[in-house]
């Protein structure tokens, strides 16, 4: 009796592990295709708090150099906020003459980030890392962003009354752009650019991208 016992234990354990798990929902390339800097924003679409703080939630579980965990955040929603932190960055540098953002188009909602041990390879590397996955959970929740290192440092600071040195600046928003994934080689101009309103991104094909 014993021993049928132990054969029916083993045969379940057996079974077990042949069960693959399949996982439903948005795949990991879907998001990234969808993960696109977005330059024109809904301002019927409002973001709240909430949704920020749903953004930045991604953070407790990344990874981090030797686990040090110096970025900070400051979510902003406020209007007052928002227009402070329009006039203390710079958007759409490759594309001078469109003056980006377009009126009515301007993001209305901002992640500040921030390091609570100054800026070096390290924590650039974290950061990195962090706001492709905030860009990420962005897009998983039907919204879009746009990563922006043109920061007037020393004014958002100030502005905002930050208790640390501001770093990059993301906006978040519903975008209102047609934005295309064109694959180059390694040797064309890597420049984003607009045709008729359509927003080209070139990507290295994969072939070049191994080597």
């Amino acid at each position: 009796m014993a021993d049928n016992f132990l054969e029916r234990k083993f045969e379940e354990l057996e079974s077990k592990k042949k069960i693959i798990v399949r996982r439903t929902g948005i795949s990991l390339d879907s998001l990234l295709k969808e993960n696109r800097s977005c330059r024109g924003f809904d301002n019927d679409v409002t973001i709240t708090q909430d949704q920020l703080r749903r953004i930045i939630g991604t953070n407790m579980f990344i990874a981090s150099g030797m686990n040090r965990q110096v970025l900070r955040f400051r979510p902003v929603t406020k209007s007052e906020d928002s227009d402070k932190v329009l006039e203390a960055i710079k958007i759409g540098g490759a594309l001078p003459d469109l003056h980006l953002p377009q009126k009515g188009t301007e993001p209305k909602a901002f992640i500040i980030i921030m390091s609570t041990d100054g800026e070096d390879r390290m924590t650039d590397i974290d950061m990195g890392i962090s706001l492709q996955t905030m860009g990420l959970k962005a897009v998983e929740m039907g919204l879009n962003v746009l990563i922006i290192g043109s920061v007037d440092r020393k004014r958002l600071k100030e502005e905002l009354n930050l208790p640390l040195e501001p770093l990059m600046v993301m906006a978040v928003g519903k975008g209102i752009e047609k934005i295309y994934i064109k694959p180059i080689s390694a040797k064309e101009d890597h420049r984003y650019y607009r045709i008729d309103g359509i927003h080209f991104v070139p990507k290295i094909r994969i072939e070049e991208l191994i080597v």
